[in-house]
């Protein structure tokens, strides 16, 4: 069972990512633990903004690592 997942929103609108989001986090396994969040940063910060700014019950927190393109999301246990 996967214990890490990643989450590729290249290309995608804040709108469509919040749904993209949203549908992921909510149909996780229950044993994933941390979820990598590719948002980008070259084109603008409005997605990097939107996920670092996003809530949902099933974080427990975020990292924001030296890596300006991506966020890891810790999953709160079940």
């Amino acid at each position: 069972m996967p214990y890490y997942y990643i989450l590729d929103l290249h290309g995608q609108t804040v709108d469509s990512a919040g749904k993209i989001l949203t549908r992921t986090l909510n149909s996780l396994p229950h044993d994933v633990r941390e979820m990598e969040v590719i948002h980008g940063f070259h084109q603008g910060d409005a997605l990097k903004k939107f996920v670092r700014n996003y809530k949902n019950k099933r974080i427990e927190k975020k990292i924001v690592g030296l890596n300006q393109g991506s966020t890891i999301f810790i999953i709160r246990k079940q």
